[in-house]
């Protein structure tokens, strides 16, 4: 006989194990009352045991289906659950993913994007990985992770990726003098100790050019690879920087001055994912959610 057949036949003994009655559970399980007659015979034929007595007008289990009933209840609850989370995962509402991401959005936008992602989501359950690029571009091409989070991606043919790039504000400490002005250039920070990512980022790189093109040179004072860090020393007052618009926003409420600095300098975000392999949909989900939760932040296209 069919497994379909067969949980129809549990189905039916619990059925009337509950109501006492063959109409009742026929009615219950939305199929005539005959059928339900074959389907105990069927179950009682195949189990070699007899499964229902009859009292006072009204059917009850043998010692033997007792014994079964226990068991068949586990099953039955068993399969009710894979239906939802079937449909929970249909629906992006379950599973679980995996989530590489630079150290500095571990602590600052990605924590509230992803309460906002699991609002609705209460049977998806998440792993968030904080490290540097290097590792981050690891992960994902051995696939470890579904997506990731990144910056300086230059290319990999086992991953896909959107760039995504970010608008870049002049931070300063409060009550700063350079404060008073609502766009800022190199050649308002020339004499300025400076705090910066390490030189052999794509980002430095572009921000000294920016320098170098306005004959101005830089005053270092620290060396950092977050910019969340720069934030916080920038709001101590150990110098000023040029950071993601994205990671200063986090600190304004907070006391720290951010203006626009010009020429643009876009910190050039990756998102990213394995080549090979389906995503699943609640991975795509996610990463569509953290991409509009940027769209406040990007610099403008070029012209």
């Amino acid at each position: 006989m069919s497994t379909r057949l067969r949980l129809r036949q549990l189905e039916a003994l619990e059925r009337v194990a509950v109501t006492g009655s063959m109409t009742r559970a026929a009615e219950a399980l939305g199929i005539s009352q005959p059928a339900v007659s074959r389907l105990l015979a069927d179950l009682a034929a195949e189990t070699g045991l007899a499964l229902l007595d009859r009292r006072d007008g009204r059917l009850v289990p043998t010692q033997e289906a007792r014994f079964l009933l226990p068991d068949i209840h586990r099953v039955l609850e068993t399969l009710d659950r894979i239906g939802e989370l079937s449909r929970s995962l249909n629906d992006r509402k379950a599973g679980h993913l995996r989530i590489a991401c630079l150290p500095g959005f571990a602590t600052s936008h990605l924590p509230g994007v992803l309460a906002r992602f699991l609002a609705d989501r209460p049977d998806v359950t998440l792993t968030v990985e904080p490290d540097r690029p290097e590792r981050i571009l690891e992960w994902i091409i051995r696939e470890q992770f579904h997506c990731g989070i990144t910056d300086g991606f230059e290319g990999h043919p086992a991953v896909e990726a959107e760039i995504v790039p970010m608008r870049s504000v002049c931070i300063l400490p409060p009550g700063h003098p350079l404060a008073a002005r609502e766009v800022l250039g190199p050649a308002d920070l020339a004499g300025q100790r400076m705090i910066h990512t390490r030189r052999d980022s794509a980002f430095f790189r572009a921000l000294e050019e920016a320098f170098l093109g306005a004959g101005v040179t830089m005053t270092p004072v620290i060396v950092i690879r977050q910019f969340t860090a720069a934030c916080e020393l920038v709001l101590r007052g150990a110098g000023v920087s040029v950071v993601s618009a994205l990671d200063a926003e986090g600190y304004a409420a907070r006391g720290l001055i951010h203006r626009s600095f010009v020429p643009e300098v876009p910190h050039r975000l990756a998102l990213v994912r394995p080549v090979h392999g389906a995503p699943s949909l609640l991975t795509l989900e996610f990463i569509d959610a953290f991409r509009e939760s940027l769209r406040p932040f990007e610099a403008c296209p070029a012209a």
